[in-house]
């Protein structure tokens, strides 16, 4: 049974990239999309925020290229566009009906993002896939998470990563490093714990929006968080 009846899903573009370490691979495509079909089968509204991390790697691709901020936050968005186009067809060949709406005018390859297109697409069964991030240099697709998830009215933000929820320390360099199952916004501010950027933690909590971070790399993990299963990853919510 179903805890919540529409989400938004922050998926990092590097998510996407599997062994490969850039790019798309195409089973950890598939498996996700798999995961959000079936979510969305059992009655979920699903939105979808994806990076663009795996094609170019924000900040630090700018110092290896010498680019400039917003020229390279606007090729970022373009990345996380194509992300969404691939997704997008992952689904529809599993018969999934999903569109890609975009914050940059895109013309023919994606329509222009509206919260009324948003929820219209919802009603008629479709997974919404939302590419090119605020449409702004200078913030990050976590911000865009956010920001979407409060104007299609999401009951909760998903953020989807590579370890199975909030630490008090990078575990990957630190193997004694605490998980927390539950914390409070204040405590994440608090403790500065690397979950989101500022501007997206603020939004949450100034909205009452509640977060979970979890592993995606264990199958079934999208269901079970938006079944409710308080086991899998860590629950951010209240001040």
């Amino acid at each position: 049974m179903l805890k919540y009846r529409r989400v938004l899903l922050k998926l990092s573009g590097e998510a996407l990239e599997g062994s490969q370490g850039a790019g798309i691979e195409a089973a950890t495509l598939g498996r996700v999309a798999d995961e959000l079909a079936e979510v969305s089968r059992l009655g979920a509204q699903v939105a979808v925020v994806i990076g663009g991390g795996n094609f170019f790697r924000g900040l630090s691709g700018l110092a290896e290229i010498g680019i400039e901020r917003s020229t390279g936050d606007t090729m970022g968005m373009l990345a996380t566009v194509m992300n969404c186009l691939a997704m997008g067809d992952a689904l529809e060949k599993r018969g999934q009906r999903a569109c890609v709406l975009s914050a940059v005018s895109m013309g023919p390859v994606a329509e222009r993002f509206s919260r009324r297109r948003a929820l219209a697409a919802f009603e008629a069964g479709q997974l919404v896939l939302l590419g090119g991030g605020t449409g702004n240099p200078y913030f990050t697709t976590d911000t865009a998470a956010a920001l979407r998830a409060l104007e299609v009215s999401a009951e909760v933000l998903l953020k989807a990563t590579k370890v199975d929820g909030i630490y008090d320390r990078d575990p990957v360099k630190h193997p004694g490093a605490t998980r927390f199952a539950r914390l409070r916004y204040g405590e994440v501010l608090e403790r500065r714990l690397q979950v989101m950027d500022l501007t997206a933690v603020t939004l949450c909590r100034e909205n009452k929006l509640p977060l979970v971070v979890f592993d995606l790399a264990r199958t079934g993990n999208i269901r079970r968080v938006v079944e409710g299963d308080a086991a899998v990853g860590s629950w951010v919510e209240g001040d």
